[in-house]
């Protein structure tokens, strides 16, 4: 299992790469932190310092290195990350199969 990404969320983080001038090759790291109104939340970042250690999992899709810690991975696996900038609100969504409850606004979700 890994983490997929949409085309669109593809094209939106290749758009915000050229923008903020980082490099294609600085991995996209997601991960799963404490917080949020239903206990866990997502973060998604470039990992500018590229500090991947061994324990990390590797995924690439349509040309994004995606690197998430194997705590996160546990949450995360099959999650695909898709991106919307629709009237329903504009920002990154995690389709989460492990997730079974989530927050009204979809920042945070528990299993």
């Amino acid at each position: 299992m890994s983490i997929s990404i949409s085309d669109r969320a593809a094209k939106r983080i290749h758009q915000i790469r050229k923008e903020q001038d980082i490099s294609e090759d600085t991995p996209l790291r997601v991960s799963v932190v404490s917080g949020g109104c239903s206990g866990l939340t997502y973060d998604l970042d470039f990992d500018s310092n590229k500090e991947i250690t061994k324990e990390d999992k590797e995924f690439e899709a349509h040309g994004i290195k995606v690197v998430v810690d194997t705590r996160s991975f546990l949450y995360l696996a099959g999650t695909n990350l898709d991106y919307s900038d629709g009237l329903q609100g504009q920002g990154f969504h995690f389709i989460n199969p492990n997730a079974v409850r989530s927050c009204s606004c979809g920042e945070s979700f528990s299993l």
